[in-house]
């Protein structure tokens, strides 16, 4: 792999963060004038547009049959109660201090690895894992005041989040990316024309929402891109550490956007939560060379 590809993986890692962090920044502005569940309708619509669009564009239509397996289904099922999580809580939350929370999320795969499929934690591992929650913990202050309880759907986008990616290896060989990401979309969609019907009244949305949806729909299917683009580019122990710069963009949208400044005891959470994350890549760093050392010494 040249180092020219790295750099490019590296760098779409971090402008698929930036995008993630767009679209969520739109819909909390939407959401001053519109209700969620229409908003989440509007921009679903969006991104199917733009995902179908870039399929067709890609030759992939014949695949789009397959987006209706139900590994696939049960990833967009868990990604709507990790959406729909994530964005009530925008409302209340500042954006900086739930996305912290919600990056525990590979903390939890690494539980979820351990405790259903039985792979190997470790003492150091686990030990990372209890810093960066006691680190989310910090950021979500429990105790703090009446924001605090809604913190606890952050802690539901990351659980759910993590079930999601542990769900990810069984989905059949040569799926299409951007098939997956039509079924997320897809039951996304849905989930937000049921609420619309079920609990709210239509409002006509107005150019700023509507504009808002479409810029906010087109980062979120620009972000499963890049981020997919990432892996093909670049290693995942190279690129994944800068999955964290989805913290630095959400912090500059709440200074920036919403005037929003972290006190002192969320920003510590924040770096904790960082660097147990960033600990345990650079410990599988270590054992895959390790492994990989004794299997020459093996070999010889």
């Amino acid at each position: 792999m040249t180092s020219h590809n790295t750099l490019r993986a590296i760098l779409a890692m971090v402008v698929s963060m930036g995008s993630f962090v767009a679209s969520d920044s739109c819909m909390k502005l939407a959401m001053e004038h519109a209700p969620l569940f229409e908003l989440m309708l509007m921009r679903g619509l969006v991104s199917l547009t733009v995902c179908l669009g870039l399929i067709l564009a890609l030759g992939q239509a014949g695949s789009i049959r397959r987006m209706f397996d139900k590994w696939l289904v049960a990833r967009g099922v868990l990604e709507t109660i990790a959406n729909l999580s994530f964005i009530f809580a925008l409302g209340f939350i500042a954006i900086a201090d739930l996305t912290a929370i919600v990056q525990t999320c590979p903390l939890f795969v690494l539980l979820g690895a351990w405790a259903f499929r039985g792979e190997h934690l470790g003492g150091q591992r686990l030990f990372l894992i209890l810093v960066g929650i006691a680190g989310a913990m910090l950021v979500a202050q429990p105790g703090s005041g009446a924001v605090s309880p809604l913190a606890s759907l952050a802690f539901i986008t990351a659980i759910a989040s993590a079930i999601r990616d542990l769900l990810t290896p069984n989905v059949p060989k040569g799926m299409p990316p951007l098939v997956a990401a039509l079924t997320v979309i897809t039951v996304l969609t849905l989930t937000g024309l049921a609420g619309m019907l079920a609990v709210e009244a239509p409002v006509m949305p107005g150019p700023r929402e509507i504009l808002l949806m479409v810029v906010s729909g087109t980062m979120a299917v620009a972000g499963h891109l890049l981020l997919y683009l990432t892996y093909r580019l670049g290693e995942a122990r190279t690129v994944a550490p800068f999955m964290y710069t989805l913290t630095i963009w959400a912090v500059l949208s709440g200074l920036v956007i919403f005037g929003e400044v972290p006190n002192r005891l969320a920003i510590a959470g924040m770096l904790l939560v960082a660097l147990a994350g960033l600990a345990i890549i650079w410990l599988d760093g270590r054992q895959r060379k390790a492994e990989a050392l004794m299997a020459v010494e093996a070999a010889h």
